[in-house]
């Protein structure tokens, strides 16, 4: 089912050769400002012996080199941005946990966009003006809380800035304040529906219509679990600090086939992980941005790390791509075998008594690794189902991946979160 033309703006009625031509002119000027005004894009281009003018097709932008997060972290704090301290208007920041945090600048007009491309995205998952939003995300320097706080107020919505932590105040703030729409990761939301069942109140019956879920990847077992208990459309947004934050591409209600990137703003490639090699659409592979329209920190062929492929558009002529499946650097190589979160997560989520909350720790045992799977029981968990259902992860790990673990299960919300996401991976093989 399409949506209503007049339910979308200018840009996303456009056709694709009208697209392609906004694109082109974009990405020519976003190259000339960020060689002209950023160093290491001049350095990086010069090496490369290539210039702006030597973009004349979409296509030639995969012979301009990478931007990685090392690079963001090896200019800390603002070496990267194109425009004086004085033109910013806000800045974020990464946690920094594994290094120096990368630190990501916006003007007022990148600001504007934002909110613009936000607020599309909550329109594409069903969300009207006039709504209330309980963002469920945290605020500060996680581009995640107020991306969607203003994002919401610029469709017209009435904002609840709930944040993150509290579980039992914010299934109070939802019973009270009733809101129609809620943004948060997929995994909180889970450990909401729990407080609510644990509070003997059926998360059924709440005013609650959509929930727009993102920040880190999630399976279509998930979301099959949170609209079952729920009972309400569970889509997925996508967007990462360093493009502009969450925003950059959004599964549509409608069809929940794969999100949309808003292509007008966010050109994308795919690239082989380990060549680099651009990947024709279709093919899994790392995804790339390059942002068209960001002033104060333009970034070019940004590798996320995230893995998946992008396909037509179905809604609407932008590109879609695959709900992410995994990262790149999330993969972990175990005595031979490739193994992704995911795959785990879907394992956890069909053993009855365990929730989706889990951590993969790796050690050495003499000279092998070792895989250890802590995951949490739910609440309602009998005493005794938690032991019996790790020996059923064990097994079908064992069985499904092809590794032997370790699993152990731990007391509800034992394992320790940041802004409402668990650390999936803890590689103690070095330590």
């Amino acid at each position: 089912m399409a949506p209503t033309p007049a339910l979308l703006d200018a840009a996303e009625r456009l056709g694709r050769a009208d697209l392609e031509a906004l694109q082109l002119e974009r990405l020519q000027d976003t190259l000339l400002h960020a060689y002209e005004n950023v160093p290491f894009y001049r350095a990086a281009f010069d090496a490369a012996g290539l210039g702006p003018d030597d973009c004349h097709t979409l296509g030639d932008l995969g012979r301009f080199p990478f931007t990685t997060k090392a690079d963001l972290r090896a200019n800390y704090p603002f070496g990267m941005f194109a425009v004086e301290q004085s033109e910013l208007r806000r800045l974020h920041a990464s946690s920094g946990t594994t290094g120096r945090p990368t630190v990501v600048g916006y003007t007022e007009q990148d600001l504007n966009i934002w909110a613009d491309v936000v607020a599309r995205s909550i329109r594409a998952a069903g969300g009207r003006p006039g709504q209330k939003v309980h963002v469920a995300y945290g605020y500060g320097l996680f581009t995640g809380g107020l991306g969607a706080h203003y994002g919401a107020e610029r469709l017209g919505c009435t904002v609840i800035p709930a944040s993150g932590g509290m579980t039992a105040r914010q299934v109070q703030l939802i019973l009270d304040f009733r809101p129609e729409i809620i943004m948060v990761t997929p995994s909180y939301m889970l450990t909401l529906l729990d407080e609510f069942e644990r509070q003997g109140i059926d998360p059924r019956t709440t005013s609650l219509q959509v929930g727009i879920f993102g920040a880190e990847p999630w399976t279509e077992a998930m979301r099959a679990e949170i609209e079952e208990r729920f009972a309400i459309d569970a889509v997925d947004i996508y967007g990462l600090s360093e493009v502009i934050g969450p925003g950059v591409a959004q599964e549509c209600v409608e069809t929940k086939d794969g999100l949309h990137i808003w292509e007008d703003h966010f050109y994308p490639e795919v690239v082989d992980p380990v060549t680099g090699e651009v990947l024709p659409d279709g093919a899994h592979g790392e995804l790339v941005f390059t942002s068209l329209t960001k002033e104060a920190l333009p970034v070019i062929r940004y590798r996320t790390r995230d893995l998946t492929r992008l396909l037509p558009g179905t809604t609407r002529a932008f590109r879609r791509m695959e709900k992410v499946t995994g990262r790149s650097d999330d993969m972990v190589i175990l005595r031979g075998v490739n193994l992704f979160p995911t795959q785990i997560e879907e394992i956890v989520l069909a053993t009855p008594g365990l929730a989706p909350h889990f951590q993969l720790r790796l050690t050495k045992q003499g000279r092998l690794d070792a895989l250890t799977i802590r995951v949490e029981t739910r609440h309602d968990t009998p005493p005794g189902r938690g032991e019996a259902a790790a020996r059923e992860v064990e097994s079908a790990v064992k069985e499904s991946i092809g590794v032997s673990a370790t699993v152990e299960a731990v007391a509800p919300e034992s394992l320790e979160r940041s802004v409402g996401k668990i650390r999936r991976v803890v590689d103690l093989r070095g330590v």
